[in-house]
């Protein structure tokens, strides 16, 4: 059986120090990294790699191969509407798109969307029915049982 876990989240990028200026911008800061090849961040029992597109095509035994960002979404929750409309506006200020302003969406939560420079998407929300272990990390709340 294979474990259920996810243990490190790679994002192709182009620009490898335009995307740390990025992550730099809001707060983030490289745990680990090979100067022009890849960077690290160290989060919540994880880790997000940044790695050049034509290293990682090679890595993934397709050289040459162009990817894109894919079809996926990297989220953050937090514990209030106020900060994700705080984490959006920072997102922005640091050099992303908005693609959804923060709202009150049809689930209950309140949640907007952003592009970073290479073009992966992030949403940031506040889920009521999510909350948020104290160190951020989340914990799905079990099924009802009835």
């Amino acid at each position: 059986m294979t474990p259920q876990r996810v243990t490190l989240i790679t994002l192709g990028v182009a620009d490898l120090d335009r995307a740390n200026a990025f992550y730099g911008a809001m707060g983030w800061q490289v745990t680990r990294e090979v100067p022009g090849q890849v960077a690290f961040y160290q989060i919540n029992g994880m880790a997000l790699g940044l790695f050049g597109l034509g290293a990682l095509a090679k890595d993934q035994g397709r050289p040459g191969a162009a990817l894109g960002t894919g079809a996926m979404t990297l989220a953050q929750n937090f514990g209030t509407a106020a900060e994700v409309d705080a984490a959006f506006a920072k997102a922005l200020a640091a050099g992303a798109t908005a693609h959804k302003a923060p709202e009150k969406v049809f689930w209950g939560g309140y949640s907007g969307y952003y592009a970073v420079p290479d073009g992966h998407v992030w949403e940031v929300a506040h889920n009521p029915f999510w909350p948020l272990n104290d160190d951020g990390s989340l914990t799905l709340p079990l099924a009802d049982a009835g």
